[in-house]
Parts: structure tokens; sequence; C-alpha cells
């Protein structure tokens, strides 16, 4: 699929990795649909789609939330004319081991933790390409889906919730594949490991340099790398079913 003037819909998608997708997007042409539930950053992120010379618009959205997804791919249809790809990006970490045993007292991690990371990382994942691949088929748009899983699909100590919904979002990418290829729609999944993002920056130094000697490359991956993957997916017409892990060689 060529990007130019092509409608491309980016949860999660003003800031870190998100904002990096919309910008790499729009230098080659797409048009951006922007989701997210921060307006500041919404509004970043748009203007500077706009200074590449592309469309672009915010929509204040909680992929978690069906009524509001239903109503948001609705209005995105209605502004664009056209959806032509999205690109499950939105997430949030509710990290804690299950069971923590610390001087004698006993903790768990709560269902609330659970729960919020499941609603948002897999339940928004889902709801959101069920509302865009239905609008495709009725405009008879054909494009890509593309998920934005983890290496912590194999499963990360510490992250139980995480792990559960990023192997589900790598196993449905799978699923959907097979059941949309019919109507001209492709899913894609991309993994990565341990990125240059904001959660990161806030890592004591000590705890980020541990974590980057175990990556073979001896480096954090860069947010435009994943961004490139992105588009890679989206106009690699052949490119559909699978999983493109990016994670600097390193294994969990």
């Amino acid at each position: 699929m060529q990007l130019q003037d092509k409608v491309i819909v980016i949860t999660g998608g003003g800031q870190g990795l998100g904002r990096a997708m919309a910008e790499y997007l729009a230098a080659r042409g797409a048009k951006l649909a922007l989701v997210d539930l921060n307006q500041e950053r919404l509004d970043d992120t748009v203007a500077a789609c706009k200074a590449a010379g592309v469309e672009a618009r915010a929509y204040l959205c909680n992929v978690a939330n069906e009524e509001q997804v239903v109503h948001t791919v609705t209005q995105i249809s209605d502004d664009f004319g056209a959806i032509n790809g999205l690109v499950n990006n939105a997430g949030i970490i509710r990290d804690g081991l299950t069971i923590k045993v610390k001087e004698g007292e006993l903790s768990k991690m709560s269902l609330a933790q659970w729960q919020s990371v499941i609603d948002v990382n897999l339940t928004g994942v889902f709801l959101c390409t069920r509302e865009v691949a239905a609008k495709m088929i009725e405009l008879k748009n054909e494009g890509a889906i593309i998920n934005i899983s983890s290496i912590s699909r194999a499963g990360n100590m510490g992250q139980a919730n995480y792990s559960a919904a990023k192997a589900g979002v790598a196993a449905d990418t799978v699923v959907w594949a097979k059941e949309l290829a019919r109507y001209g729609i492709r899913v894609g999944c991309v993994a990565p490991g341990f990125i240059e993002t904001e959660i990161l920056a806030g890592m004591k130094p000590e705890a980020l340099e541990k974590m980057t000697a175990g990556i073979p490359l001896r480096r954090l991956g860069k947010p435009q790398e994943i961004a490139h993957s992105v588009a890679y997916i989206l106009e690699n017409d052949y490119f559909t079913g699978r999983v493109l892990e990016l994670d600097g060689g390193l294994r969990l």
C-alpha cells in the first residue's frame, strides 16, 4: 500500500511511540487520525504532522470503552471519508509481582492492576480492530491493521498482566489475518524490545545500564526504528499474520 494520502489511525498517537509513528508516516504523505486521552499532547503531535504538509486530526477516546471507540471510528470515517490503516499502539503498564513477600509481609497483584492492563492492552485492541475493520469493509477500503505487542509476550517477571495482554495481541494478529484477508485487510504485529521512551527515561541509571548490557546490540531501540517497521508492514502487501520482533537480539 502506498502511504500517500492514505488515512491511518494511530491509538496512543499523542506521545511516545505513537508520536514517532505519526511523524514518520506524515513524512511519507499519510493522513493521520490520532487517538489519545491527553489533549495537549495530541494537539502537539497534530501540529507536527500538519507541519509536514498532511492532514491530521485529534480524537479523545478511551480505547477500553466500547461506546467511545464506536463513536470515534465513525467520526474518523465521516471526517476523512476513508480508513486505510490502524496501528493499535495505546497501552499502559501496572507492573508488580503476582505474589511478593518482603520482610515477612505478603502482598499480591490486585485485580485492578490486572484488569486495567487487560482492558486497555487487549480489550482495547479488540474493540479498535473490530470497529475499524467493520468500517473498512463497509467503505470497501483495503489496507492493514498493525498491533503493537512486546518482547514481554514471552513472559516477563513482574508483568503477568502485561505479558498476558501482549501474548493475546500476538495470537489475535494471526486470527484476524486469517479472518480479514478476504476483505483485502492485512493484519501484522510489531513486538518491540526495550525502546528509548519516557517510561525508560525515568529508570535509575544503574538499572538502565544493566538492562542495556543484556541486549546483544548493546543499546536501546529508537522510536523511529519502531515507526520504520510499522511503515514497512503498511507498505508491504504480502506481509500478514506475522509478528515482527524488534528487540536488538534480546530474548526473554
